[in-house]
């Protein structure tokens, strides 16, 4: 398999899309902050910072549409879309996160599915330390992506 990101010397470079189809492209990846009962419920009642999981959804949000900011060879893109679910489980426990990022482009969302979910999910950390450093962030993962010329994903349980 090639690496898209290398060039034949092996010198990493952004990948030429002007020759790809413009078409709607959609990803949607999750993951999980791992966290006590305890500050569960804080993260749910309003902690001392305000809205955790309000302020979480607004950074990943954010997050998502600065990804060429973050990662070196992402292409800017112009994103139509951007939500994000933040649910409580206490079956974890924890909050769990997912992202759903779109665009009408030549390249897909993914990365900035992940970069939302793993932002949100710093958000989270950040806004309860002071209750719980020992939190983790769990199985950031690509869910599913549609579009584009490698098609549809959809990831096994």
């Amino acid at each position: 398999m090639t690496l898209t990101h290398f060039d034949a010397a092996g010198q990493a470079h952004m990948v030429d899309v002007s020759g790809k189809a413009v078409t709607t492209r959609e990803a949607v990846a999750e993951g999980c902050v791992a966290m006590s009962p305890e500050t569960l419920a804080l993260a749910q009642g309003g902690a001392a910072k305000g809205d955790v999981m309000g302020v979480a959804r607004l950074a990943g949000i954010m997050a998502a549409k600065r990804t060429a900011d973050l990662i070196p060879l992402c292409h800017p893109l112009p994103i139509s879309k951007v939500s994000l679910d933040l649910t409580p489980d206490p079956s974890l426990p924890g909050i769990r996160v997912s992202a759903t990022v779109r665009t009408t482009g030549q390249t897909g969302v993914e990365m900035e599915a992940l970069t939302a979910v793993s932002i949100a999910c710093l958000t989270i950390y950040d806004m309860l330390k002071a209750a719980e450093k020992s939190m983790t962030i769990q199985d950031i993962r690509l869910t599913r992506k549609s579009g584009g010329k490698s098609g549809d994903y959809e990831a096994q349980r």
